[in-house]
């Protein structure tokens, strides 16, 4: 019977699984070779780890995975339900605080290898974290894409680790009780997007949309909502999201480096954020808490039919 070793935990409510052991290897070499090797041998059990009965849409997985380098405390591989991911901000914050929960990492400044590249991530003396995230910038500005029942919706593309159409169009407020409202719109964004051939630099795919807002309450800056590629909402305040909104202000001229920007999520939890000028575009620095939830021992027996299942379709659940 196979067992993989997982600690739970969530930043702002939304979760990360973080896998110590039992996951298959996946070799050697770059991280983002091991990515790849990810998303073409371990669908099923990506699948299994992040989609009931072991889990919710929601949940994304931080796979462990050895450094290339002794400089980086560890590699990670990051995934949800629809795939990899090249990087996830709130789960960075969830995987340190696992990490120094269960002594393998101390407090202070460490470097976090990932598929995008290396994230410095400092582990505050009141448990806080702060992710340097991967450097972004908007790619372009203003585009249009026609959304049926709402007209052409204008935002800008922009990268912070992953790709996000950002745009302040929403329908109704960001609030719980629109929850559907604002998923069919922002999924109907992601197909106009598609549709249209509308994509990040290089032809990718963006799989990221980002609702904003003003805030609810005046300690925060602004209030957003972000579609995942899982098709269903972050709960916490999105740390990619958050840094490619900042890459937008920046350009804007909206956020001075160093000044700070308070973002409230969709639960109403909170990240702060500011940013330092980068080659392109900025160095965006995100500080959240994460919280624990459990540390345990997921068994996969071989006759599982769930798992057969999950082994003919590794690409959705």
């Amino acid at each position: 019977m196979q067992e993989i070793e997982v600690v739970d935990s969530h930043t702002g409510g939304e979760p990360t699984r973080v896998v110590l052991a039992g996951f298959p290897d996946l070799g050697g070499g770059p991280l983002d070779g091991r990515r790849r090797r990810l998303d073409r041998d371990c669908g099923a059990l990506r699948l299994a780890l992040t989609t009931e009965p072991r889990a919710s849409l929601a949940t994304v997985l931080a796979i462990l995975t050895p450094p290339t380098c002794s400089a980086h405390a560890t590699g990670v591989l990051y995934a949800d339900s629809g795939g990899s991911l090249g990087m996830c901000g709130h789960g960075t914050i969830g995987l340190v605080h696992t990490l120094a929960a269960i002594g393998r990492l101390g407090a202070g400044r460490h470097s976090i290898e990932t598929p995008v590249g290396p994230v410095e991530v400092e582990l505050h003396a009141d448990g806080a974290v702060s992710v340097d995230n991967v450097e972004s910038y908007r790619f372009r500005k203003e585009v249009s894409c026609a959304v049926p029942g709402h007209g052409h919706v204008t935002g800008d593309i922009a990268w912070g680790g992953n790709w996000f159409f950002i745009t302040g169009a929403t329908p109704v407020a960001l609030e719980p009780r629109n929850r559907d409202v604002l998923e069919a719109f922002t999924r109907a964004i992601r197909r106009a997007l598609e549709e249209e051939a509308i994509t990040g630099e290089g032809g990718a795919v963006i799989d990221h949309i980002e609702l904003h807002a003003p805030a609810s309450s005046t300690d925060a800056d602004s209030r957003n909502f972000v579609l995942c590629p899982t098709l269903t909402y972050d709960r916490s305040p999105c740390g990619t999201g958050t840094s490619a909104r900042l890459a937008c202000l920046a350009a804007d001229g909206r956020l001075a480096p160093g000044e700070t920007f308070r973002q409230e999520g969709f639960t109403g939890s909170r990240f702060e954020a500011s940013y330092r000028p980068g080659t392109r575009g900025i160095r965006p620095r995100i500080r959240g808490r994460a919280h624990l939830l459990a540390r345990a021992r997921l068994l996969f027996e071989p006759d599982d039919p769930l798992l057969r299942t999950l082994a003919r379709n590794p690409d959705g659940a």
